[in-house]
Formats: structure tokens, C-alpha cells, sequence
């Protein structure tokens, strides 16, 4: 029996077959991991809205029904900065503010690390919103760059987007 030594290795059809063998694996896998980041973004869009409806109900029931962003007599002050400074601050009957709570300002505040950024869709990561008291529910204006759309009137907050998930839903109708 005559063997040569030295013989070891792979042939290249071995090779070939491990190559396809990862690739299939990887066509299986690549999407499902895709779906699964889509799905905790739209996971984290329920969250973040939930927060922002049960702060924006707190603040409205502890101010005689009316929504931050607005004064308490009603009328429309700053915009998303009233709002904003409304939610995370403390504040009286009225909805004035101070950063430190006292008897005068005995509410608030309703959101301890400020307004969450939107998790998902082309305003992704910003936290800011864009006030829209003329329609309700509020009009997604993507274009313009704030995370979220609210109406000070009726108390709507949607996502600022025109994406939508799987089944074809838009994320501003979450």
C-alpha cells in the first residue's frame, strides 16, 4: 500500500458545500432579525405613546380639563415649548411653572426625562413635537422634523410619520 503523506485539507467541492450551507443560513436568518428590530421599534412606539397619553390625561384631569401647551383660561401660549415645560415641570391650577415644587405649584411633573424621541420612521430619534391645534386627530407633516404631533385642543399626540407596519397601518394611527 502505497499512501503519500503529507495529504490534508479540504477539496474544493467540500468547500463549495459549506459555502452553500452558510448561505442558506444566512437567507433564513438575515430577515428574521429585520423583523424582529422592526418589531421592537413598533413595540417601543406603543410604549413611548402610552406614556405621553397617560402624562397629557394627568395633566389635563389635575387642570380642570385643559391639555398642556395651553394656559389655563384656555388660550394657546407658546406651543411645544408650553407644552414641553408643562409636562416636566411643576405647576399650579393654571398651568404656570417652576422648577422647584412648592405649595403654589403642587403638580407635576408628569414626564421626569422629558418627551421620548420617536422610535421609528424618517423622524426617528427626535423627541421634539410640532403643535397642530386646527386638526383632530393632528396632520403628520414628516417634512418638518419633529417626532410627534399634538393637538392642544383635543389632547391627540401621533407619531410624526407617514411609515406603516406589516399589515399596512400607518404609526400615526397607533
Amino acid at each position: 500500500m502505497d499512501r503519500k503523506r503529507g495529504k490534508c485539507g479540504f477539496s474544493l467541492v467540500e468547500l463549495i458545500i459549506v459555502i452553500v450551507i452558510i448561505g442558506v443560513l444566512a437567507a433564513i436568518a438575515i430577515p428574521r432579525v429585520s423583523q424582529g428590530s422592526r418589531g421592537a421599534g413598533e413595540s417601543a412606539l406603543v410604549a413611548n405613546l402610552a406614556i405621553l397619553r397617560n402624562a397629557l390625561e394627568l395633566y389635563a384631569s389635575e387642570h380642570d380639563s385643559v391639555y398642556p401647551g395651553k394656559n389655563g383660561d384656555g388660550t394657546n401660549p407658546a406651543g411645544a415649548d408650553a407644552l414641553v415645560t408643562q409636562l416636566t415641570k411643576y405647576s399650579n391650577s393654571s398651568g404656570a411653572v417652576v422648577d422647584v415644587r412648592d405649595a403654589a405649584h403642587p403638580y407635576g411633573p408628569y414626564l421626569r426625562k422629558g418627551i421620548p424621541p420617536l422610535p421609528l420612521g424618517a423622524n426617528k430619534g427626535n423627541g421634539t413635537v410640532l403643535i397642530d391645534n386646527v386638526n383632530s386627530p393632528p396632520n403628520v407633516s414628516e417634512g418638518t422634523g419633529e417626532g410627534w404631533v399634538f393637538n392642544a385642543n383635543t389632547g391627540d399626540i401621533i407619531a410624526n410619520t407617514t411609515a406603516t407596519d406589516d399589515s399596512g397601518k400607518a404609526y400615526s394611527e397607533y
